[in-house]
């Protein structure tokens, strides 16, 4: 038998703000037992909480706005080890309770009004920030030399394309090496049976947010052709650190890019070689596309991103 603390929960405050033991496992288990949000009381006078994902729970008398990042595990034809049904139940009871709901790109909110049948007007867009300050130089991993690699950066699954484009990068004959960088996700063994099975591709583990950085920083392009994303935060990373990027064409990443990066069909072998074969060989390809992202990317600084919540606490 579980063990359960009586409801509502009640958090302290203290220098940093508001704290509460294992509010995260509660609210599931009480998502599990009741089918509605577990209510947490806070002291003082009511304000705005912003949840950054649909957690099954709320602050009772205050605005609870819920950042939904992506509906994919409503779609079967997306591999996700995310139970659909469930986010499913837990956004429209969400919902009921009086929720507010914001995403992170014009094409999740096209793509979560459809799948949930909600009214437009009920998800607010609102493009996440990214910082990439202070990206030290140091040794990278593996051996690696700067500009000497192209670089995935995420999940090990099958939801990034990866079969896809370790399949383009052994047809394209490039001997520059593919480093695939990211923690286990869906179908982790088999991808990495395939990276090892590829000349040139390697697989590194999940880093630290400073080796990250710094390999991106120092990688000849950044590739992520995934099926399906609700933003795509290594894109603009990239963009930002002066890296270029050859993406999928799927609406979020081509939304995000605007033109600042190289697309292709994720699903068209033949576009996926020759993307990686342009974005390898091309310097003066890279040249554009660094110096557009550059641009691109001060849209996604912290500042416009500061005013862009401003704008969504005042409209809550």
């Amino acid at each position: 038998m579980v063990a359960l603390r009586p409801w509502p929960r009640k958090a302290v405050a203290n220098a940093k703000g508001y704290w509460a033991r294992d509010i995260f496992r509660e609210a599931h288990v009480f998502f599990s037992l009741y089918k509605k949000p577990m209510p947490i009381d806070l002291p003082g006078q009511p304000g705005v909480m912003h949840w950054t994902y649909p957690l099954p729970m709320r602050i009772r008398g205050w605005r609870n706005i819920y950042t939904v990042h992506d509906v994919m595990p409503l779609d079967p034809g997306v591999p996700t080890p995310v139970n659909g049904l469930r986010l499913r139940t837990i956004l429209d009871m969400l919902r009921a309770d009086g929720g507010d709901f914001v995403t992170v790109s014009e094409a999740a909110h096209a793509q979560i009004t459809a799948a949930m049948g909600w009214p437009k007007d009920e998800v607010i867009p609102c493009h996440q920030g990214v910082d990439v300050a202070g990206v030290e130089q140091g040794t990278l991993p593996s051996g690696l030399k700067s500009g000497g690699y192209l670089l995935y950066i995420g999940a090990v699954e099958a939801r990034k394309n990866l079969t896809g484009l370790l399949e383009a990068y052994r047809f394209s004959g490039l001997r520059t090496p593919l480093v695939i960088s990211g923690p286990d996700g869906l179908d982790a063994t088999y991808i990495d049976a395939l990276i090892q099975a590829t000349p040139g591709a390697m697989r590194l583990g999940l880093q630290a947010r400073d080796t990250v950085l710094q390999l991106i920083a120092n990688a000849r392009a950044l590739i992520l052709v995934s099926l399906a994303e609700g933003f795509g935060v290594p894109v603009v990373e990239a963009m930002a650190l002066g890296t270029p990027v050859l993406s999928s064409n799927v609406p979020a990443l081509a939304e995000i890019g605007a033109g600042a990066t190289l697309q292709v069909d994720p699903l068209d072998p033949a576009q996926l070689r020759d993307g990686l074969i342009a974005i390898d060989s091309h310097l003066s390809l890279r040249d554009e596309l660094i110096a557009r992202g550059l641009q691109r990317s001060r849209y996604f600084e912290l500042e416009p991103y500061a005013q862009r919540l401003l704008k969504l606490y005042g409209m809550a």
